[in-house]
């Protein structure tokens, strides 16, 4: 980055970031309960609601800064769609999910978020990530800390696996391809539990304030990473890919931790991808052999 661009420029960002994803939340509340699903695949929804928060976020950063490259999760299904090519040593290029979490936001669960995050010359410098349902506001900018509604935040200080409370997530195309049950499984029955919560922008937000020790998945977009990435990383966490390589937003799968946990981590994937198998419970076994009451 140039030595003229300072965190005081990516706060500026940050702060707009923040106000437009505030604004896009208010239209997925506005939206609630009057829901229209559309597919993009098997399992894969869309709402008029991703629709009318995307075009908000693209007609304001457009107005900001028209220079700027908008990537984002609807772009290209709708008229004037944010999706575009960019390359890493592009300049400013943001990454936009108008509403992650959208199976939850489908079905009622208050459990889903608008994510933005800035890169520059492919560094991400300023990220928001707003649930609306909770008016929680995670904000963080390059070099200058991560905040949650405005407070400092910072990751878990837990060292103990057996402590840990940690989130995953399941793809929604191909499920069946995906071997993330086994990893799974080995940590809900050696951590305080597992939690699958739908919005992959939050879990890792949540992995930055504390409520989660890590994070990981399989196969997650650019602009599912961008924003959550950077407010792990500015709380004080670790982010590598699942072979322990630094994170890019291209990378195959992420893992987040509050960096007390990363190395034990990425030793449990590396023996299990290595061939070690956890032996479920087999249903037909326990059927047969449970009390009934």
């Amino acid at each position: 980055m140039p030595n003229s661009q300072k965190s005081p420029a990516f706060q500026e960002f940050t702060a707009t970031a923040a106000a437009i994803a505030r604004e896009a939340g208010a239209i997925l509340m506005q939206h609630r309960g009057r829901v229209r699903i559309e597919y993009k695949g098997e399992a894969d929804l869309v709402t008029a609601a991703d629709r009318a928060s995307e075009a908000h976020i693209t007609a304001r950063l457009r107005a900001c800064y028209p220079d700027h490259v908008l990537i984002g999760e609807e772009g290209g299904r709708a008229a004037g769609g944010a999706k575009q090519e960019a390359k890493p040593d592009d300049g400013y290029c943001w990454y936009i999910d108008p509403l992650d979490g959208t199976t939850n936001y489908a079905h009622g669960l208050p459990f889903f978020a608008v994510s933005m995050g800035l890169q520059y010359q492919g560094k991400t410098i300023a990220a928001a990530v707003y649930n609306p349902p909770l008016d929680e506001m995670f904000t963080a900018t390059a070099g200058a800390g991560a905040q949650l509604n405005g407070h400092p935040i910072a990751v878990s200080p837990q060292t103990e696996l057996a402590q840990s409370l940690l989130a995953t997530g399941f793809p929604s195309r191909k499920r069946h391809l995906n071997p993330n049950i086994h990893f799974y499984y080995y940590f809900s029955v050696r951590t305080h539990g597992m939690r699958r919560l739908g919005a992959a922008a939050l879990d890792l937000c949540y992995t930055a304030c504390g409520r989660f020790e890590g994070f990981w998945e399989f196969h997650l977009k650019p602009w599912d990473t961008a924003a959550g990435g950077l407010i792990v990383t500015e709380a004080g966490g670790a982010l590598t890919d699942i072979a322990g390589a630094p994170h890019q937003l291209d990378s195959p799968e992420i893992l987040a931790s509050n960096g007390h946990l990363h190395a034990e981590l990425l030793a449990v994937f590396t023996r299990l991808f290595g061939g070690a198998r956890e032996v479920l419970p087999d249903p037909e076994a326990y059927f047969s052999t449970r009390v009934t009451v």
